[in-house]
């Protein structure tokens, strides 16, 4: 049995029961077989994999807090500290009834590629909890943020860990956190990444990973002789990275058609009205339905269906594993040639597949989603420095990221012999600069 065979075995034998993180090990070894083959035996002799997909430190514990009726409630907290190799641990903390420790783990686990490829000094690690902020008040948010700091604020820190928003966690959440953290430490720091403007926040954060999908997206299609411009794009989700990918997407030139949420979807043959995405999602935080009533173009869809849309582009910005081999098949039907991932592994292994097989252009998201990480890694350096940059000096260095990003995968896959295979690009690029730091550093 191969190396690379048999930690992915061990992987699968250690983690019970956590599809997601066995998925993304699969995906990222897969596709680093090559590497990995031709250093095999020093990678061995430093057990270099065992420790690549061992966490550093993996942290549980509970959440009390109480609610508006004085009923005390009782969340599970996370934090999976992955790997250090290469900075200080950076990752979201996603707030959602679906996280768990399998998927927090796979989130991690995928943050170290990503931030490596940012080619910013930050490591990988993730975190939240199964708290759902949906429909709770302001101050039942405060309450749970508060209780959850209160335990977290041991282990992270400007030089140690550094969270930021995901799912769930907005400008809200992330300004309860900082507060609690400032007011027990007593430190006036960056720990905290998505800030508001008036304490630390980074212009052009909110923006980020919206933003830099459209500007790698732009990047990979010229690069292969195609444009953005007059191009069709459909895209799921309907959250911050949604809002401001479809944003850039049509000032771009392109036409966005689509979005969606956890109950159904749009279709707007005339172009999402961004302004109308923005005020029933960032305002009111209501379900599409109340964009269909405004708007006379638009049709709303119970379900899913996003990906049966005929269209140029497509650009999954929602959750893990949303996108499948059927749709995949549909999307290619339709005449779609590019797919780039705006959310975190939002294409199933089979759907991944069939789109390499089928000549489609497709970049993974720990490549085309990486602007936000790269955008917090600039809100920590202004922290560091005591400055603000103006949103075109942010906006100017996060392109000036994602158009890097693009070509060194491109040329970490055809260096390997795998050109226009942007998975095994991206990984191969994100890993050698983790593999490098971790056998100079030693067994640690």
């Amino acid at each position: 049995m191969s190396y690379v065979d048999e930690v992915y075995s061990m992987v699968v034998e250690k983690n019970p029961a956590q599809p997601e993180f066995h998925q993304a090990v699969k995906e990222v070894l897969e596709s680093l077989r090559v590497v990995i083959e031709a250093n095999e035996e020093a990678y061995r002799k430093d057990a270099l994999l065992e420790r690549l997909v061992t966490p550093e430190r993996q942290l549980l514990f509970r959440v009390p807090w109480v609610d508006d009726k004085g009923q005390v409630q009782v969340n599970n907290g996370f934090r999976v500290q992955f790997n250090s190799a290469i900075g200080p641990y950076k990752g979201g903390l996603r707030l959602h009834p679906s996280v768990n420790l399998g998927i927090i783990k796979f989130l991690g686990f995928e943050q170290i590629f990503k931030n490596s490829l940012t080619g910013l000094p930050i490591g990988g690690g993730k975190g939240g909890s199964d708290f759902d902020p949906k429909g709770k008040s302001d101050r039942e948010v405060m309450a749970f943020c508060q209780s959850f700091i209160t335990e977290l604020y041991k282990y992270i820190g400007a030089d140690t860990d550094v969270p930021a928003g995901d799912i769930g966690t907005g400008a809200r959440e992330i300004g309860y956190m900082f507060g609690q953290y400032k007011r027990i430490r007593g430190l006036y720091e960056g720990v905290l990444t998505g800030k508001g403007l008036s304490y630390g926040g980074s212009l052009a954060r909110t923006e980020a990973t919206g933003y830099g999908l459209l500007y790698l997206v732009e990047e990979m299609l010229k690069c292969n002789g195609k444009e953005l411009a007059g191009k069709t794009v459909v895209i799921s989700g309907a959250g911050n990275v949604a809002i401001y990918a479809a944003q850039k997407a049509q000032q771009l030139g392109a036409k966005v058609v689509t979005c969606s949420d956890s109950t159904g979807w749009i279709y707007d043959p005339e172009g999402i009205d961004i302004a109308l995405l923005k005020e029933v999602k960032e305002v009111k935080r209501a379900r599409l339905t109340e964009y269909a009533a405004a708007r006379k173009s638009a049709e709303y869809h119970e379900g899913k269906g996003v990906w049966t849309v005929k269209c140029d582009i497509a650009l999954p910005c929602a959750t893990q594993n949303e996108l499948d081999l059927e749709d995949a098949k549909a999307l290619v039907a339709n005449g779609c040639f590019a797919v780039a991932e705006g959310a975190n592994m939002p294409t199933t292994m089979e759907a991944t597949e069939y789109f390499q097989k089928n000549g489609i252009l497709f970049c993974p998201g720990k490549a085309s989603n990486a602007g936000g990480v790269a955008t917090s890694a600039l809100e920590m350096s202004q922290n560091s420095e005591r400055l603000s940059w103006t949103f075109e000096e942010v906006d100017s260095k996060l392109k000036g990221i994602m158009v890097n990003i693009f070509h060194n995968l491109d040329e970490a896959a055809k260096k390997y012999g795998m050109e226009g295979n942007y998975v095994a690009g991206a990984n191969i690029a994100g890993f050698l600069k983790v593999a490098e730091a971790m056998t100079a550093q030693g067994i640690v």
